[in-house]
């Protein structure tokens, strides 16, 4: 019974979603996209109120302090704002398209926390009035400063490459030998 049980997890995976699926991941993507893009702009507006004097410790090396980069991360690129820009509209266009077709449940929900992360970076550059730059405020000793958006971007890809790498193991099986 179990052998049966794993081989008809196998061909879910392995079969095309029907119709249904595919909108209820699709919509699972937008759902989640939202979420994140919500977080990150209430965040990132409460932070743009509060901080502009002083930052605020919250334990350890962790702190909220206002910063604007108008580069990529790591500030790589500062200065280069239209190029950035174009970039950042063609990689949403590109997750948005990978996303009409995400494999899995996990899948929908990385690309959806992807998509929100990229839309919140690419609309403070458009919309916010900072000549570009996105707003960060989340403050480590040992790491740049952040933001939501590139949280749930980093945070997506993980969800992403595993669920990818996950449901490859499953397509083999366990021996690493196809079913079939």
């Amino acid at each position: 019974m179990h052998r049966l049980q794993k081989r008809g997890a196998v061909e879910a995976l392995t079969s095309e979603p029907t119709a249904r699926e595919r909108r209820r991941r699709i919509c699972l993507v937008i759902l989640v996209a939202i979420a994140a893009l919500a977080a990150d702009q209430v965040t990132k507006s409460i932070a743009v109120a509060r901080l502009q004097t002083h930052e605020v410790h919250i334990a350890g090396p962790i702190a909220f302090r206002l910063q604007y980069n108008s580069g990529i991360a790591f500030s790589i690129g500062t200065g280069l704002t239209g190029p950035i820009i174009v970039v950042a509209i063609v990689l949403v266009l590109v997750v948005a398209w990978f996303a009409r077709r995400v494999p899995t449940t996990g899948a929908a929900v990385g690309a959806g926390l992807i998509l929100g992360g990229a839309v919140g970076n690419l609309s403070d550059r458009l919309f916010r009035g900072h000549h570009g730059a996105v707003v960060d405020f989340i403050y480590t000793k040992y790491w740049p400063t952040f933001n939501l958006a590139d949280a749930s971007i980093v945070c997506g890809c993980i969800i992403v490459a595993w669920t990818l790498i996950a449901s490859g193991r499953s397509r083999r099986g366990e021996t690493g030998v196809p079913p079939g």
